[in-house]
């Protein structure tokens, strides 16, 4: 059978039954064949039932990428319920997230790594034993319970199963506040098998959990690694010794770069890129040293990547991958397909996220070009500068081509002449004032574009995968008191 015509949630029992002795998941000290991950994940499955986890119920996925993370997820797959993905953080911003997901005097599941729960005071921990059921993993397993490996079988059953949520990934969205996203299983599957489609990845393959499970971008390589049936690496977090082996890896910019400056031997042979603009002179290194890379843009609401394509001379995000649909109005991306998720979840309730016409407002802009979709900015990131208007990514972009800049980013500050001119927080591997931005951007930037001034970026810990706007703002508005920061828009990132 196809990988691409299975429509079970529990693919692994397919390839148990297929190819029980092959390769399927890579640990930092195990190797597990088909067979024994899906007994793994039959034992777990058994021991999450003891402890009253049962088909609906949702529990919240508290860590970092872990062998456990991956083995929990599935075993609760199979179980029928639902996961909730949440990056570690202290306790009361966890408690926002169990609002969203739990109504009064309903039954809290969740699971926290001990990494996680180790930077919690004795009183947060002591809470949270209070407050949530705290699934042991390590517990004694049911005798029987639903959904087990001598169910799999049962197809009517499991094609239903498809249609139920399976996943909630948290979102900031615009606004900053925690939106659920919620995903069923073929949702997922329909973006695994459009990607796939296009994007080759093979049962030969190894593909790296390069970013986290509680971003949709980490938990999108799960559901591509189940639809091929390849092999899944999940690392210890060094990204330079975690790549050893693997032929694909979802990246940036920056850690492609590294890896290629190490000049190490690498296996790899495609690379998902994704973050930023990307340097066309990285691309032909990463070509030089065997490595196809592919550039996408994607979201949580549409369970990860959108549009995809290999790197080329044409700066777009490639084109509409399959079982997606997009479509622009006034240069406003709406999105639409089989792998839009199903609403955003509240207490059990499923709030739309589409229009009356079935579309989704990304509340990004861009435009065709010759068939393929150019991302030039956020709608909300957008702002007029003396009648002109300005978008903070497209100066971002091509400062980021600079040789020396890791990072960058544009905000918008009081002007008393222009109403409103842009600044640059700028990573730089140089001391910056060697690096006479103003001169180097006077040829790639029309004048009014060219930010007035470029400050370096201060070192804070980065949540998640993406530099967060909205704490760079904060952080210029408390330590740049010369300038007046102008006011966020409500959706501002």
């Amino acid at each position: 059978m196809s990988p691409h015509s299975l429509h079970q949630p529990c693919l692994w029992h397919t390839w148990a039954q297929t190819r029980p002795d092959d390769i399927a998941l890579i640990t930092a000290d195990t190797a597990y064949t088909w067979q024994a991950l899906t007994e793994q994940i039959h034992h777990l499955a058994r021991v999450l039932a003891a402890q009253g986890l049962s088909e609906g119920a949702v529990v919240t996925v508290v860590s970092n990428n872990s062998p456990d993370v991956v083995m929990l997820y599935l075993a609760c797959s199979q179980l029928g319920a639902i996961k909730a993905l949440t990056m570690p953080q202290p306790y009361q911003l966890i408690q926002k997230n169990l609002r969203v997901l739990y109504g009064e005097g309903q039954r809290q599941f969740v699971w926290i790594s001990d990494s996680a729960i180790s930077g919690f005071s004795e009183q947060d921990r002591q809470r949270l034993f209070t407050d949530c059921q705290v699934l042991n993993l390590q517990a004694p397993a049911a005798a029987s319970a639903p959904c087990l490996a001598r169910d799999a079988e049962r197809q009517d059953a499991k094609q239903r199963n498809t249609e139920k949520i399976a996943s909630i990934v948290f979102t900031s969205g615009s606004s900053g506040v925690p939106k659920a996203v919620a995903h069923t299983q073929a949702q997922h599957l329909a973006s695994a098998r459009g990607l796939l489609a296009v994007f080759p990845f093979q049962q030969h393959d190894c593909w790296l959990l390069s970013l986290p499970m509680y971003h949709v971008s980490g938990l999108s390589i799960l559901y591509r690694w189940l639809c091929a049936g390849a092999c899944l690496k999940i690392g210890s977090g060094q990204l330079e010794e975690d790549i050893e082996g693997a032929t694909h890896a979802s990246l940036v910019a920056t850690q492609l770069k590294r890896l290629l400056d190490l000049r190490q031997p690498l296996r790899l042979s495609h690379v998902l890129l994704g973050g930023s603009d990307v340097p066309l002179p990285l691309c032909q290194q990463a070509r030089d040293s065997g490595i196809e890379t592919w550039l996408g843009y994607g979201m949580t609401e549409a369970a990860s990547t959108v549009t995809a394509k290999p790197t080329d001379g044409i700066a777009s995000a490639g084109r509409v991958l399959p079982n997606r649909q997009v479509q622009l109005r006034n240069h406003r991306i709406y999105i639409a397909g089989d792998t839009l998720a199903s609403g955003y979840y509240h207490q059990g309730q499923l709030i739309p996220l589409v229009d009356e016409q079935g579309w989704f407002d990304t509340k990004d802009v861009g435009l065709w070009v010759d068939g393929e979709l150019r991302i030039t900015g956020r709608a909300d990131n957008q702002f007029i500068s003396g009648g002109e208007n300005i978008h903070c990514e497209e100066i971002e972009a091509v400062l980021n081509r600079h040789p020396d800049i890791r990072q960058s980013l544009v905000i918008p500050v009081h002007s008393a002449e222009y109403g409103v001119r842009p600044v640059a927080l700028i990573d730089s591997a140089s001391d910056q004032s060697a690096l006479q931005l103003p001169l180097w951007l006077a040829d790639k930037l029309t004048r009014f574009k060219i930010p007035d001034a470029f400050f370096p970026m201060p070192q804070q810990p980065q949540t998640g995968i993406k530099l967060s706007r909205k704490a760079m703002r904060e952080w210029f508005s408390d330590n740049q008191n010369e300038y007046q920061l102008m006011n966020a828009p409500e959706n501002v990132k």
